[in-house]
This record gives C-alpha cells, structure tokens and sequence, in this order.
C-alpha cells in the first residue's frame, strides 16, 4: 500500500519553469479531496502562497501537461489554468485544509521531494558523465557525417573519371 501511494507521488511531480512541482488535480487526488476545494482554500489564503509556493500554468503549460501526462488528460477540457504548487507550497496547502490526510500526505510528499533531491546530488557526478558523453557522441556523429561525406565524394569521383574505351580489343 505505502509503495503505491510512494509512485503516486512520483508520477505525479513534474519539472516545470526549472522547478519541481505537483498540478493542483494530483494534489487533489493525493489528499483525496477535490480540486476546487483546494483551490478555493488556496484563493481564500492568498498571502500564505507567494510565487515561489506554486503559481498558475501558461495555455502553453497546460497544453504540454496534458499531452505528456495521460492521466491529466481530463484538464484538456478544463476551462480553467491549473496550479502547479512547488514543495513549499504543498506544505502550505496540508496546513490550511489540515485534515489527518492531507498532513499524513503532506509528509510523505515532502519526503519524497527530499529523496530526488538527494539523489541529484549524490549522483551529480554521474549526470555530469551523461552530460559529457552526450556531448561527446554528439561530435562522434559530426564525424561519421563527414567521413561518409568524403567516402561518397571519392566515389563519385572515381565512377565520373572511369571512362570506356572505344574500339577494339
């Protein structure tokens, strides 16, 4: 039970304008109340979330969450722009609903936050590596382009400079 609810939460936190973050609708979901509840608690305590604790997402946004999310395919017919809440902000939602879920999911929320954290920098040095042999296998395949430029260039020009003799042998 605790490692399905531990995925839920892992599927549902996206990266978006360089930070990660959970859409209004997986929050709802997660702390097993609706949508509209928790953006109508979010409205009524504005100044508990400043833009670094959550911020509305872009037409743009929108249209890519629900393309590269299935199951956030429902806010596709949403007339409204979700939210997006950041660890800090969903810290702040549990405080204000302050139900036994919402603070038991909150917990877990933030501590599954904590854990990616974590494992980016503890495995910085191997994202580097990735980064680099990208990098590297990008000028690989620069060079092989080039190889087989020269290759077909050189048959070419072999092929137009054979000619047939006329006459006999």
């Amino acid at each position: 039970m605790a490692l399905v609810k531990l995925t839920k939460i892992i599927d549902s936190i996206l990266y978006l304008r360089g930070q990660s973050v959970i859409i209004d609708a997986d929050l709802a979901r997660l702390y097993e109340t609706s949508t509209k509840a928790i953006n109508q608690a979010v409205k009524r305590n504005s100044e508990r979330f400043p833009e670094d604790f959550g911020f509305q997402l872009s037409e743009i946004e929108k249209e890519e969450v629900v393309t590269n999310c299935d199951h956030l395919k429902k806010l596709k017919f949403s007339r409204t722009l979700p939210y997006a809440f950041t660890e800090h902000g969903v810290l702040m939602i549990a405080a204000i609903l302050s139900s036994k879920q919402a603070i038991d999911m909150s917990i877990k929320i933030v501590r599954t936050f904590v854990q990616m954290r974590e494992f980016l920098i503890n495995n910085q040095e191997i994202i580097l590596k990735i980064n680099q042999l990208e990098k590297q296998s990008s000028k690989h395949d620069q060079n092989l382009k080039d190889l087989f430029y020269l290759v077909n260039k050189l048959i070419d020009s072999n092929q137009s400079q054979k000619t047939n003799k006329v006459g006999f042998i």
